[in-house]
């Protein structure tokens, strides 16, 4: 007869063994108990602003001041953010719609979130509902997403969110966002009728291959900028473009980047996702 290795006991007699979700929500709990605490070391906020402060000044560098550092924060404690807001950074990226609600709850109000993470329709209530400083959602690929956000943001009398439409440059299937000559579309859906979104940019996480590539042009942000030119056009608009993470923010700006999220490079290596 099998055992259970953490009751101990012939699994026939067990009677009430915690389902996957109650393990979910008990460790979820757990991990906000430890990650909502905003005191830090000094050690830490040393190594934090450093990280940042070098990040920053390249990016300053390289675009003369064009381009937003967004330091992503996901599974990260709350007192990395607090350290870093607390010399000025504002802009913060998060994947996971949970966290951001809890992180923005004992967070600045000021605090500009961006959420950068896969959005599922039946979370876009959530994150339009509950952050009332959501600068943006980066990551919008679907008009039944956008309708969602802008009928509870409305709902809710919220403030009006920024949106980038995520495109697929590279054609990977495995990728989300929302084909190259579809975007056009997509565009003209929320300009029309989505009046609590604004339409702020272009989003793009390029393929590998052509992140790596140091030697030539990436051909999945350029397909971006050509987007940007010919919806700016059309539209009578200036897009801004977000596109460039830790490995391939620099040639991102060269070719016209206006933001950049940047995570591991400032905050370290980051821990399982504890059930998210």
């Amino acid at each position: 007869m099998l055992a259970n290795p953490i009751f101990r006991k012939p699994v026939t007699q067990l009677r009430f063994i915690p389902s996957i979700t109650q393990l979910t929500v008990k460790r979820f709990k757990r991990y906000t108990a430890q990650t909502m605490s905003l005191e830090y070391t000094k050690e830490r906020a040393s190594e934090l602003i450093t990280n940042a402060n070098s990040i920053n000044t390249k990016v300053e560098t390289l675009s003369k001041g064009k381009t937003r550092l967004v330091c992503v924060s996901k599974l990260k404690p709350a007192s990395d953010i607090q350290a870093l807001y607390d010399v000025g950074y504002r802009h913060f990226g998060e994947n996971y719609v949970q966290e951001l609600i809890e992180k923005s709850k004992v967070l600045p109000k000021d605090i500009q979130w961006h959420f950068i993470g896969g959005l599922q329709t039946n979370k876009a209530k959530d994150l339009a509902k509950n952050i009332d400083n959501l600068y943006a959602v980066e990551t919008l690929d679907t008009e039944k997403k956008a309708k969602k956000l802008n009928d509870v943001r409305a709902t809710a009398e919220k403030p009006i969110i920024n949106v980038y439409i995520q495109v697929n440059t590279s054609g990977e299937e495995q990728k989300s966002g929302v084909a190259p000559e579809d975007v056009e579309n997509f565009a003209k859906f929320i300009i029309d009728n989505c009046p609590k979104l604004t339409l702020e940019g272009l989003m793009t996480i390029g393929s590998l291959a052509q992140s790596k590539d140091q030697e030539h042009e990436n051909q999945d942000f350029k397909k971006l900028v050509d987007l940007k030119t010919s919806l700016d056009k059309l539209f009578s608009i200036d897009l801004k473009l977000s596109m460039g993470m830790s490995s391939d923010y620099q040639e991102a700006i060269r070719q016209g980047s206006t933001s950049v999220r940047v995570g591991s490079d400032i905050f370290g290596a980051r821990p399982p996702n504890n059930g998210h």
